[in-house]
């Protein structure tokens, strides 16, 4: 009932007018980036976050719920109607819905896509209700060997199951590891790799790799391969209201429940987030798509509404190990993360007693935003459409400008705008030649703080290094470690037949 009874508190929090002010423009900017293929709520998210540290902190971290969840529902469109996915979680959203866009039936796939997005992620919050107190109750028992296993899991997941490649993911990890050991150590009080330069004894600043990283890279690499002409976006017929048809409506909302089912659990551990959540519910309704499964590959709904409420169902657990252990397995929680420490908070099992009515505001505004979200994608998604057609060399011109401007305003030097044109080029490079960024920026936050976690073991051990495993959970999650990679890599698996399949059904209808 305490529970229940702080969640009613964070209700009357986000009900203020000021408040519901703040949860619409994130969900407004949310939508809006989302819809523009190659930016996502990261890039927003760290765009955004030198923007807002003169707001309070309960109203920033609305504004980012409200991004992150936008940004999930706007993929959807720009996969639909321009086969170009927003997010790679939106890719498997494309393989049918852009099929459906070009028989005629592209408001279809956008009706079911939003319906699915806004089910699945109200069930998916109220589970992330009930499922947060319970995890902190329980980390708050675990010890210092605990959480470094922990950490190592999520390093080690998470660099090897996010991308194509696990020694590129791995890659990218350490190199997360590198620039999260860059300033003065704490203990010795000796600086570490800063190469004699005096503004490097503070470390790099996180906002600043996350947006050389999302935003400038991204830009570099984009126009790198921009195409030339105006962009051919698939016209969405009018009259919203009649967009699901009964047939439609009795052939989605099983794939929408069982999206849900499948996208929240993958989301709350380190498996590749909502990924791997929506290639297994496209997987899934083939295989129960019964005499309608020849529809796959030339435009069954069922190939939209699973998967897109996997992705937002996914969405909400990926919530769970963010507040309650402090670990972000995907790039946009990792954003997150910083987005708190900026306020003095640090995501961990003490945040639901320490900043009990943040959290619970939180949660609450993700239930205002999903009510919000479907209404502004369904009777909106004309204004979204023709935000599709804004030249790219207008948009990206401005992201860089926003990303220098942001970045100088952090501490007012200059060598944080060069830090900022490094990591962009390194991060066009990253993307150009198939290396991840989401493990470096993941790495470069838990680094030091798996770094804190061993120190302190080591302390208290006397230097014995079977204190790390002599645990039974840092035992268990060693253990873990073997079969999350195993698992990882048997989801990959499924990820390339299901593409295979597809495109083997690209060929039999050509």
């Amino acid at each position: 009932m305490d529970n229940f009874s702080a969640l009613l508190d964070g209700f009357a929090t986000v009900l203020h007018p000021m408040y519901l002010l703040y949860a619409l423009f994130g969900v407004f900017i949310g939508t809006a980036v989302g819809v523009l293929p190659g930016i996502g709520p990261a890039m927003t998210i760290a765009l955004l976050l030198p923007l807002t540290y003169t707001l309070e902190p309960t109203a920033a971290i609305i504004v980012f719920a409200g991004i992150y969840y936008g940004g999930m529902y706007g993929g959807s469109t720009t996969s639909i109607l321009l086969n170009t996915p927003g997010e790679s979680s939106s890719i498997v959203t494309a393989l049918e819905g852009n099929r459906m866009a070009r028989a005629g039936r592209g408001a279809a796939a956008l009706a079911t896509a939003a319906i699915g997005s806004f089910v699945a992620g109200t069930i998916a919050t109220v589970a992330l209700s009930f499922a947060a107190p319970v995890v902190a109750s329980w980390a708050v028992q675990l010890g210092e060997p605990d959480y470094f296993a922990l950490m190592v899991v999520a390093f080690i997941t998470v660099g090897a199951l996010l991308g194509s490649s696990v020694p590129r993911g791995l890659a990218s990890l350490a190199l997360g590891l590198f620039l999260g050991l860059v300033g003065t150590d704490t203990l010795t009080g000796q600086q570490r790799f800063t190469f004699g330069v005096p503004n490097l004894a503070d470390g790099i600043d996180v906002v600043v790799v996350a947006v050389g990283l999302f935003a400038v890279g991204e830009a570099l690499y984009v126009g790198s391969r921009m195409r030339h002409g105006p962009v051919e976006v698939i016209p969405v017929e009018k009259g919203w209201r009649t967009w699901m048809k009964r047939d439609d409506w009795r052939r989605s909302w099983k794939p929408w429940l069982r999206g849900t089912v499948i996208g929240f659990p993958v989301g709350t551990i380190p498996a590749g987030g909502a990924d791997v959540a929506t290639f297994l519910s496209y997987a899934a309704e083939r295989r129960l798509s019964g005499s309608r499964r020849k529809e796959f590959g030339k435009g069954a709904i069922e190939g939209v509404a699973g998967p897109e409420a996997a992705n937002n169902a996914a969405a909400a657990g990926v919530l769970v190990p963010l507040l309650t252990l402090g670990l972000p397995t995907t790039a946009t929680a990792a954003i997150m993360v910083v987005a708190f420490q900026s306020y003095g908070i640090q995501p961990g099992p003490l945040l639901l007693q320490n900043e009990s009515a943040l959290v619970w505001a939180l949660v609450a505004s993700l239930y205002i935003g999903n009510f919000m979200l479907v209404v502004l994608n369904l009777p909106l998604v004309g204004m979204w459409v023709k935000v599709l057609s804004i030249p790219r060399h207008y948009l990206y011109a401005g992201i860089l400008l926003f990303g220098a401007l942001g970045s100088y305003a952090l501490n007012f030097s200059p060598v944080d705008v060069l830090l900022l044109l490094v990591v962009g080029l390194i991060g066009f490079f990253m993307r150009r030649y198939g290396y991840p960024v989401a493990p470096m920026v993941i790495g470069m936050i838990l680094g030091p703080m798996a770094e804190d976690r061993l120190r302190r073991s080591l302390a208290i051990s006397q230097g014995d290094l079977s204190y790390l495993v002599t645990s039974p959970f840092a035992a268990t999650a060693y253990a873990a470690i073997v079969v999350l990679l195993i698992v990882g890599l048997w989801l990959r698996r499924r990820e390339q037949a299901s593409g295979v399949a597809v495109t083997a059904g690209d060929g039999d209808e050509k």
